[in-house]
C-alpha cells in the first residue's frame, strides 16, 4: 500500500479526530472482523455493529479506526490508537476506495467467466512479471470481501493489476468493479454455475454482464467470440473498445491448427493480418482460449505480441487443473479437482476425446454444487455427454452425481457404472483397473477435501 498520512485521510473523509495522533502514516487497510489484523500502521473500517477488541487493536498500533460508532463506545480506545468518527461508514469506505484507486493511472484488468478466470489471470501475470511489478488476486480467492486488501496492495511500484471477479450472487461483479475500476475487462466464457444465487441461467448471464458497465470510460472489453452465452451479453451501452478472441473469423485474436502435443497445445495465432506459431503448456482447447484472452490483454497494454507468445510458452500449468501424473499400476491420472461445473466437465471430456482412444478410460465425477433448482437437469446433461463417449468405467461420488450415472445408463452407456455416496470403497473398485493402459480423470468440487485427497492417493508419487 502507498503510505497515507492520517491527517490527509481525516480531511478526505471529513471526519472528526476523537483521540490519538494524526501525524503518522497508514500502510495497510482492512475491514475489521472481515480481514485479519496482522500489521502495525493499519487503517480499519469498524462498523457500528462490530464488537471491538481495543486491546488487540492497540497492541498492533499505531492503528487507525474509522467508524460511525457513538462517542460512548469510543472512549475505550487506548493510547496507541487514533480514532476518526464519520457520519456514515459506508460513504467513508467508498470515498476512500475511490480516492485510493485513482492515485494510480495503471492498467487494471478484471476477469470474469465460468471457467478459465484463474488460469487467464495467472497467464497475464506470468507474461508481465518479467518486466513489471504486478498486483494480482491470489489463487481463486475472488470473493468481494477480498477487494479492499487487493486494491490497497497496489503501490507506487505497481505497473499493472489483475483481479479475478467472483460471482456468488447478482451484484457481486458490479460491487467489485466499483472498487477496482478496471481499464480492461475480460469474460472468458459463460456456462452454468451459481444458479442458486442468480435464479436461473438468464440471471447468471445478467450477473456476468455487470462487468460491461463496470469498465472505466474508454476502456477495453475482451470477449469470447465463440461462446453462445457471451453473445447474449448486452453491449449497446458500452462505448469503449471491444476485442474478440476464438476460432471464428470474427476474432481479432484467432487460433487455428490446434493440436495436442507433448505437455501442451500447439496452435497458430492470427492477429493483425499476421500469423504466429504458439505453444501453451496444459491440455485442452479451452487452454488455447485462455491463452488468446491473455495475449489480447497484454497486447492492449502495449506488449509486443511475439514477446508475449514467447513468454506464454514458459507458463507453468496450475495444479489440479487437468494436471497429469503417473498413477497406481503405471496408469495416467488427470486431476481436475480445482473446480466443478458443467462447462469445465465438458472441457475435460473433450480432452479425453483427444487422448483417450486406445486406452482404458475411467471417469470419476463428484457432485456439482450451487445449481439451485436445476441440479437434476444439469447432472443429467452430463450423463448424456458421458453416454456418447467410449468410457469404460464411470464412478460417481455424491448423491447429486448419481443422476449422471442414471442418465448415462438410461442412454445406453456401455461403461461399468458404480455409484458411491463418498470415497469410501472407491479404491477397491479402481485398483484392479489401474494399469499402463488406464487413463483416469477425476473431477470434483473444490470444497470436497475428500476427493482432493483421493486424487492424491491415486498418484504414484503421493
Amino acid at each position: 500500500m502507498k503510505p497515507l498520512r492520517v491527517k490527509d485521510i481525516r480531511n478526505l473523509l471529513q471526519g472528526e479526530l476523537i483521540c490519538g495522533s494524526e501525524l503518522w502514516d497508514v500502510r495497510e487497510a482492512i475491514y475489521y472482523n472481515r480481514h485479519d489484523l496482522t500489521k502495525r500502521n493499519s487503517l480499519m473500517f469498524v462498523s457500528r455493529s462490530d464488537a471491538v477488541n481495543w486491546n488487540e487493536i492497540n497492541n498492533k498500533g499505531p492503528s487507525l479506526v474509522i467508524t460511525d460508532k457513538p462517542f460512548s463506545e469510543l472512549k475505550n480506545a487506548l493510547s496507541n490508537t487514533s480514532v476518526i468518527k464519520v457520519k456514515s461508514l459506508v460513504q467513508a469506505y467508498w470515498k476512500f476506495m475511490d480516492y485510493y484507486r485513482n492515485l494510480f493511472q495503471i492498467p487494471v484488468v478484471a476477469i470474469t467467466g465460468t471457467c478459465g478466470k484463474t488460469t487467464t489471470k495467472e497467464m497475464i501475470k506470468h507474461i508481465l512479471s518479467k518486466d513489471w511489478n504486478v498486483q494480482a488476486s491470489i489463487s481463486s480467492k475472488n470473493e468481494p470481501r477480498q477487494s479492499l486488501p487487493y486494491l490497497t496492495g497496489i503501490d507506487e511500484n505497481t505497473k499493472a493489476a489483475i483481479f479475478e471477479l467472483g460471482l456468488g450472487n447478482s451484484g457481486n461483479i458490479k460491487h467489485q468493479c466499483m472498487i477496482y475500476q478496471p481499464t480492461i475487462g475480460i469474460i472468458t466464457n459463460i456456462g452454468v454455475h451459481h444458479l442458486d444465487g442468480c435464479g436461473n441461467l438468464e440471471g447468471y448471464i445478467k450477473a456476468k454482464s455487470e462487468i460491461v458497465d463496470g469498465i472505466k470510460k474508454d476502456g477495453t472489453l475482451i470477449l469470447n467470440a465463440d461462446d453462445t452465452n457471451t453473445k447474449k451479453v448486452p453491449l449497446h451501452s458500452f462505448k469503449g473498445k471491444i476485442i474478440y478472441f476464438g476460432e471464428s473469423l470474427k476474432s481479432d485474436f484467432r487460433a487455428s491448427n490446434i493440436r495436442f502435443i507433448k505437455n501442451g497445445m500447439d496452435f497458430q495465432i492470427h492477429f493483425s493480418n499476421k500469423k504466429y506459431k504458439a505453444f501453451i503448456p496444459g491440455y485442452g482447447e479451452h487452454q488455447v482460449y485462455n491463452a488468446l484472452a491473455a495475449l489480447a490483454a497484454v497486447n492492449e497494454m502495449g506488449m509486443d505480441i511475439r514477446e508475449a507468445i514467447s513468454r506464454l510458452a514458459t507458463f507453468k500449468n496450475m495444479s489440479r487443473h487437468l494436471e497429469f501424473s503417473n498413477g497406481i499400476g503405471g496408469s495416467t491420472i488427470i486431476d481436475d479437482t480445482w473446480t466443478n461445473n458443467p462447462t469445465s466437465v465438458e472441457a475435460a471430456l473433450k480432452v479425453l476425446d483427444s487422448i483417450g482412444p486406445g486406452k482404458n478410460v475411467i471417469l470419476v465425477l463428484g457432485d456439482i454444487k450451487r445449481l439451485g433448482n436445476f441440479e437434476k437437469k444439469y447432472h443429467a446433461e452430463i450423463g448424456s455427454l458421458v453416454a456418447k463417449r467410449n468410457i469404460h468405467t464411470l464412478i460417481t461420488i455424491g448423491s447429486k452425481a448419481e443422476e449422471i450415472a442414471r442418465k448415462a445408463i438410461e442412454e445406453g452407456s456401455k461403461a461399468d457404472v458404480h455409484m458411491f455416496k463418498d470415497v469410501q470403497g472407491v479404491m477397491e473398485v479402481l485398483k484392479p483397473k489401474l494399469d499402463t493402459q488406464a487413463i483416469l480423470l477425476i473431477k470434483g468440487p473444490m470444497s470436497s477435501r475428500s476427493m482432493i485427497d483421493f486424487a492424491n492417493k491415486l498418484k504414484k508419487n503421493s
